[in-house]
């Protein structure tokens, strides 16, 4: 399914502040990280003896239930630290976990993969159009990609990923404000059609102006 990834940059956006998050990622708070895999799992793609390529695999929060259905699952990361965690949860051959930047060219041959997901790792990103072409390139006809990220109302209200470290001390990872007209355009350029798009917020709350949708969840599927 893969190539050999190239080398990367020696300085990548949010790089030095995963090194720190990677430590505490699994055991911090965090609202966003748990809703988004509820979301995951209840998405109902057709993972079953799926190729998938899963974007921002981190510790492998999410790569653990994908790996649960999926035939064969390339998890990409820019992180060593975060990998090294991910490796430990030992989730088998059929998951290959790569340091890369998915700004680069991604280590897959065109048409290779059934899904491609992303999680919380597109506000990380300046621009949406670069990963979302790359996307529809390793995806074959009728494949899907899904992508969950903070939601863009959140963003405006001044929220971006943000973690305590080991030493207690708060640190904030660079992040770029993407519009839900952002994401709808970037897919369309990429040839990628819209499935469904949802706005979750945890259970027993209601939207409003001062609690709006904590996620942003889109699934597209390749036309052509």
């Amino acid at each position: 399914m893969s190539m050999s990834p190239p080398d990367l940059p020696e300085t990548i956006p949010a790089l030095a502040a995963y090194r720190d998050w990677a430590a505490v990622y699994d055991s911090n708070e965090n609202r966003t990280r748990d809703l988004d895999a509820i979301c995951l799992m209840a998405a109902g793609l057709p993972l079953a003896g799926a190729c998938v390529i899963e974007l921002g695999a981190g510790t492998g929060k999410n790569t653990a239930h994908l790996a649960r259905h999926a035939a064969r699952i390339m998890a990409m990361d820019l992180s060593p630290e975060m990998l090294a965690r991910a490796r430990e949860r030992g989730l088998g051959e059929h998951v290959r976990f790569i340091e890369h930047d998915i700004m680069q060219d991604w280590p897959v041959e065109a048409g290779a993969a059934d899904i491609v997901v992303g999680n919380l790792v597109l506000e990380h990103v300046r621009e949406l159009g670069p990963v979302l072409i790359r996307a529809a390139r390793a995806l074959r006809p009728g494949g899907q990609l899904y992508l969950s990220e903070l939601h863009p109302f959140r963003q405006l209200r001044g929220s971006q990923a943000r973690f305590d470290r080991a030493d207690g001390s708060a640190a904030r990872v660079e992040a770029y404000y993407h519009g839900v007209s952002d994401y709808l355009a970037a897919a369309a350029a990429a040839g990628l059609s819209l499935l469904k798009l949802d706005e979750p917020i945890e259970d027993g709350r209601t939207i409003s102006a001062e609690t709006p949708p904590r996620l942003l969840v889109l699934q597209f599927v390749k036309t052509a």
